[in-house]
């Protein structure tokens, strides 16, 4: 038999141990530690079972989520001892699912919302205080110069005639690369928002108003697509600095990005082609030609409903009519004479035996219930081209990147990852 007494192996203590160190670091958890004594010991013990085996030990929320609720509600209530304890966890590196400063401002601006200015301002403050004891402070930058990240800063071209576009900066570091998001026709820049917001996670993203939408400037004597190009080569000059890009075009954006890879091919890197077409057939001319008429005769609202039709599955439209709704009041506040100038630009399109030509990797983006541009049409285009490849997006037909944001950016994602 032992001359000496043996203890069992607390489990809970011990996995509360080890989550409490992961959560807090060993430094902070042997100061506090150090400190027990007859008095705490049993509250230290209570703590560490009850909190951090009891709670932070359930599987049901990522650590980050666990972090951002306690940095919420403890700013709420204005326990700042607490608040400045799991802060300083979380900003710490080394430790277990820390937050990154931008995470960290994120959840505060949410909390002014919820908890109030003073709440948010006092919690920025200690923040920025943790941050420059761990030697992580972010740099200076101006009030002024500070754009909602969801949107970008508005840049207009300097050469005329004058081009709009929102440039969302890279949010993690420097930017991979800089991708421009050309829309359909009839809508403008926003029509890219969420996944253009997921591109700018790691890259710059333009989202630009092609000439005759949005705040770019109006085509007086009509447009091609050849000057439709050249803008997309100036504003590149302008705002990327000349440096080539990742153009992912829908539809129009589609068909310019071809001219902009036939014409200025040292303005691409790559080059993402979705639901749209290497040229219309005499069908599609005479379409377009009657929409043309449609609006010169009637107003942009006489080809609304049919364009959201076009646009949108079936079941989105019942799933989703707000959405609908919202996209055919950017359709209805588009210039008639805008939309009319890029329609008829686009009757002329005709890449077919050219598609050879264009060198850069290419991703085609299909939308399986996309009777407009349909798969098989984009399939063709696909083996034209030297260097595709080709994903039909299942259950959505032509804004695919409108009707499946996610799945369009995960798509995207992997193509740029690849580059």
């Amino acid at each position: 038999m032992s001359d000496h007494l043996e203890f069992p192996f607390d489990h809970p203590f011990e996995r509360g141990m080890r989550n409490r160190r992961a959560a807090l670091g060993d430094a902070w958890v042997d100061k506090s530690v150090a400190k027990a004594n007859a008095f705490n010991a049993g509250f230290q013990h209570f703590i560490t079972d009850y909190a951090w085996h009891g709670v932070w030990g359930r599987p049901g929320l990522d650590w980050k989520t666990r972090r951002i609720i306690v940095m919420a509600v403890t700013c709420a209530l204005g326990r700042w001892d607490e608040f400045e304890i799991h802060m300083r966890g979380s900003l710490t590196p080394g430790n277990a699912h820390t937050l990154s400063p931008e995470e960290v401002r994120e959840a505060l601006i949410q909390i002014a919302i919820y908890a109030g200015v003073p709440a948010a301002n006092t919690g920025f403050a200690k923040a920025l205080g943790i941050m420059r004891e761990l030697g992580i402070e972010p740099p200076p930058h101006p009030a002024d110069l500070s754009w909602h990240p969801g949107v970008g800063r508005s840049v207009f071209t300097g050469t005329r005639p004058k081009l709009h576009a929102t440039v969302r900066d890279a949010r993690n570091g420097q930017p991979q690369h800089t991708i421009v998001f050309s829309h359909a026709l009839g809508q403008d820049g926003s029509m890219w928002d969420l996944v253009a917001n997921e591109a700018a996670a790691t890259c710059r993203v333009m989202c630009p108003d092609t000439r005759g939408h949005g705040r770019s400037a109006m085509p007086h004597d009509g447009v091609t697509l050849a000057e439709l190009a050249a803008d997309a080569a100036r504003l590149i000059d302008e705002v990327a600095g000349g440096e080539p890009v990742i153009w992912v075009g829908l539809s129009m954006g589609g068909l310019i990005g071809q001219e902009l890879a036939l014409r200025h091919p040292d303005k691409i890197k790559a080059l993402v082609l979705a639901n749209t077409t290497s040229g219309y057939d005499q069908a599609g001319r005479e379409a377009l030609g009657q929409r043309i008429a449609a609006v010169e005769a009637h107003g942009i609202q006489a080809v609304s409903t049919g364009a959201m039709q076009r646009f949108f599955s079936p079941a989105f439209r019942e799933a989703k009519g707000a959405t609908v709704a919202r996209h055919q009041r950017l359709l209805e506040a588009t210039d008639p004479d805008g939309y009319v100038a890029c329609a008829a630009a686009l009757c002329d399109a005709n890449y077919a035996a050219q598609l050879s030509q264009i060198k850069v990797p290419t991703l085609l983006i299909a939308g399986s219930e996309d009777e407009s541009t349909p798969p098989q049409q984009m399939q063709a285009m696909a083996r034209s081209l030297t260097r595709a490849q080709m994903v039909t997006l299942q259950g959505c037909a032509h804004l695919s990147a409108v009707e499946q944001p996610g799945a369009f950016a995960d798509v995207l994602g992997e193509f740029v990852a690849s580059l």
